[in-house]
């Protein structure tokens, strides 16, 4: 007889009839429980161990947009009109002032002794005789500074009266400041010496910065 054609058995397994009796042909095996009871956890005795958490993700910071810079149209357009009002102011001036010279134009020359000036300024050169000069150390050494990024600026771009020029302003700029530094250096050491009467004597500089 093939599988298909297998009669179905029903077995009856119940223990006791409808009305609470025995049954005798039962099966005398203890009865099973189908539902399998889930496993219990085991208890851990030692320390749990407990991942750290992940590293949080800094957001990147946005790269700040360029400045894209004016436009050859607006470059000229302001230019065109810084001249025109340049123009206007002299005029005006020349008006209220007959017979006044016409300002000069600005040169290379002209911006070179403009630093020079007020570094020496700067350093105490224009203190009124008698006085004490009054020094802008720090303010000094900007203006040097400043100078020799436009010596290093302008190198091979220069004619020969104006590289002398230049050369000179911060070779006696800077022969300027090592003298003040190194007076400075050494009232302060007279100072702390106990030499009366250093401080504050007429032709000894002061910082005022």
């Amino acid at each position: 007889m093939s599988e298909q054609n297998k009669p179905f058995v029903i077995t009856d397994r119940r223990k006791f009839t409808l009305d609470g009796e025995a049954r005798p042909d039962a099966d005398p095996s203890p009865e099973r429980d189908e539902r399998e009871a889930a496993p219990a956890p085991q208890a851990t005795t030692g320390p749990v161990e407990v991942p750290p958490p992940a590293p949080l993700q800094e957001a990147e910071p946005e790269a700040p947009e360029a400045y894209p810079g004016p436009t050859e149209e607006q470059i000229e357009h302001v230019r065109a009109a810084y001249e025109a009002t340049a123009e206007r102011l002299d005029t005006a001036i020349r008006a209220a002032n007959p017979g006044a010279d016409h300002p000069p134009a600005m040169t290379f020359e002209a911006i070179v002794q403009s630093f020079y000036m007020t570094g020496i300024v700067q350093l105490g050169g224009a203190t009124p005789e008698g006085q004490q000069p009054q020094v802008d150390i720090i303010g000094a050494r900007q203006s040097i500074d400043m100078l020799a990024i436009l010596a290093e600026k302008t190198k091979g771009n220069l004619t020969a009266s104006e590289q002398k020029l230049l050369e000179s302003a911060l070779f006696e700029l800077r022969m300027g400041f090592l003298e003040i530094t190194q007076a400075l250096a050494r009232s302060a050491a007279t100072k702390q010496s106990g030499v009366p009467g250093a401080p504050g004597v007429p032709g000894k500089p002061s910082i005022v910065r």
